[in-house]
């Protein structure tokens, strides 16, 4: 590895430290996160080098998911399963709106695309499907599209519901309503050995298996076979929950360089206008489901928002608001989209061409 490239590393992970630190000390929602993830965005818009190392994004994915699992109590998977039509309600508000966000963005941009009709609906398509920015990228560049786009659009669109979401429950005061806290509350270093080393090897094999965000869902998927059965070895240290924050952080802000912004700058206009419609869009449909489950609205919200798993899942634990239902709602609705996404598109608007 390059010097120079361990220098951005280590600036942009001092720079992550710094702007951390300010925003403990402003009591920001989610300082951990939001903090580094401002800083690093603006220092890469100004054109400073900062760089992510994909080692630690992915040490970052994997304590977030073994934390996370380890909410999954046999009491809270029982409360989780019995919402699994809430979930499949969620999946098709999910991939309605989403269709509806990238015909939208198809109206007004489509002729500024270049290539086949297809190509352009492509697109526009997998530029509004609320799924992870990587493999939308990578569906679209299997039907030609403009990947530099898509991208663009879901870099955006995380970055607009990180910022705006958890913010807006701060200040209304919506935190702390989890009855659920994880299974085990202590850090207990052995045990804590014997659960890094299990996720670990979950995440090795999703990532062997070729899964979507393997580091994360590997990790989750054992911690929470250890916490439904009751098996509680240990919690994660704050400390380290504190840092996959930052560096989850550090991985979206890097993506905001200056060229970024001088690309299409009416398309990311449209993204942002598009992603604040949806996030209301999202609310009004998390107050409906709230009325058949009796669950919080605001727990609803992240569970249903168009945002990426690991940033709702960290809102919902460092607010307090229902980090089991989050999580599967998420969890669940990534799946589906990885899914179905490309073969509704298939059916919808290759058949044919």
């Amino acid at each position: 590895m390059p010097p120079t490239f361990l220098a951005r590393v280590a600036l942009t992970l001092a720079l992550a430290l710094a702007a951390a630190e300010a925003c403990v000390a402003l009591h920001t929602p989610i300082p951990w996160m939001i903090g580094p993830l401002l800083a690093t965005a603006v220092a890469s818009v100004l054109g400073v080098p900062t760089a992510s190392w994909t080692p630690l994004r992915n040490l970052g994915q994997w304590a977030i998911g073994s934390a996370l699992g380890l909410y999954f109590t046999p009491q809270v998977t029982a409360l989780v399963a019995g919402l699994w039509w809430a979930i499949v309600l969620g999946i098709v508000w999910a991939l309605g709106l989403g269709g509806v966000f990238g015909h939208w963005l198809h109206r007004g941009h489509a002729h500024r695309f270049g290539g086949t009709p297809v190509q352009q609906r492509a697109t526009s398509y997998f530029a509004g499907a609320i799924g992870g920015a990587s493999e939308m990228t990578l569906l679209a560049e299997r039907e030609g599209a403009r990947t530099d786009l898509v991208a663009a659009a879901h870099s955006l669109r995380l970055l607009v519901v990180t910022l705006t979401i958890p913010f807006a429950f701060t200040f209304s005061g919506l935190h702390g309503i989890d009855l659920a806290p994880p299974g085990p509350r202590q850090v207990d270093w052995p045990g804590f050995a014997l659960l890094a080393l299990a996720t670990g090897v979950g995440a090795w094999i999703m990532r062997r298996l070729g899964r979507a965000n393997p580091w994360f869902m590997g990790a989750l998927v054992v911690a929470m076979g250890f916490t439904m059965a009751s098996v509680h070895l240990s919690a994660l240290p704050q400390g380290l929950t504190n840092a996959a924050q930052l560096l989850i952080g550090v991985s979206l802000g890097v993506r905001f360089t200056r060229d970024f912004l001088h690309a299409a700058p009416r398309w990311l206009v449209s993204v942002a206008l598009g992603t604040v419609l949806m996030i209301g869009l999202c609310a009004g449909f998390a107050w409906l489901l709230s009325w058949g489950t009796g669950l919080h609205p605001a727990t609803l919200v992240l569970g249903t928002s168009p945002g990426g798993i690991a940033e709702m899942a960290i809102t919902a634990k460092v607010l307090q608001l229902g980090v089991p239902v989050v999580t599967a709602f998420q969890v669940c609705r990534l799946v589906a989209v990885l899914v179905l996404v490309e073969p509704l598109f298939v059916w919808l608007y290759r058949r044919g061409s």
